[in-house]
């Protein structure tokens, strides 16, 4: 553990409940016209990973988040015959993900774990949605890396390795934390260290990760017990 010196971040599940802030966003926006606002939240959140593999693969140039996040808005709104749906309110409904409110554990934990270590979000999210988060739930990042920093989206190696290169540390003197094993597994193929934060909740209730599929150096409750990890 002495060897870590800097702690990246999963976002949007693991420091951030994306979920239950869309649904609010949607309710307050389209009201009786979505009549299932969590629904929605997750059809638009499974049209993630597609959007982005378009990318990984070549099939699209490296566009920022917010844009194919406006993207698979477009393709929810029309699937649910919502057509009508002025270009003012769809934009503003895209910045939802700027919006979204952390877990309680979150905000005091990274700023304990920022007196001992340098901390950063890794995340497919882009550079101004990051900061709008950080200014929204008080995250005291010491920089921002992730995506738009790499030019790729995760789990390609490339984002992990960004990540530690922004620090000058060796990818095994980062620490890469998420609620997704999925990820963890990426960031310890390109050589970090990793931690799991448990987010049983993420996807609905019961529907997250309760603990890591895979193995991990940390597994923790959530954020404030991987502080109290780091600190043994």
């Amino acid at each position: 553990m002495n060897t870590i010196r800097t702690l990246v971040f999963d976002v949007f599940g693991t420091l951030v409940d994306w979920r239950g802030s869309i649904a609010r966003e949607v309710r307050a926006t389209l009201g009786v016209r979505v009549p299932d606002p969590e629904v929605f939240a997750d059809d638009w959140r499974a049209q993630y990973q597609p959007a982005m593999e378009k990318v990984r693969s070549g099939e699209w140039p490296f566009s920022k988040l917010d844009v194919l996040h406006r993207l698979n808005l477009d393709r929810v709104l029309a699937d649910r015959g919502l057509h009508d749906v002025p270009d003012a309110v769809r934009a503003d409904l895209n910045l939802a993900w700027h919006r979204l409110d952390a877990w309680p554990d979150v905000t005091p934990a990274l700023v304990r774990l920022r007196e001992r270590f340098r901390i950063a979000p890794c995340s497919n999210g882009n550079i101004s949605l990051m900061v709008d988060l950080a200014r929204r739930n008080g995250f005291p990042w010491d920089a921002i890396a992730g995506a738009e920093l790499a030019r790729d989206y995760k789990p390609k190696a490339v984002v992990y390795l960004a990540a530690a290169a922004a620090f000058d540390c060796a990818p095994g003197e980062t620490l890469m934390v998420a609620a997704h094993s999925s990820d963890l597994a990426a960031a310890a193929q390109a050589g970090l260290r990793t931690a799991h934060i448990a987010r049983p909740d993420e996807c609905g209730p019961g529907l997250g990760e309760h603990g890591p599929d895979g193995p991990v150096d940390f597994a923790a409750r959530d954020l404030l017990h991987l502080t109290a990890l780091l600190s043994t």
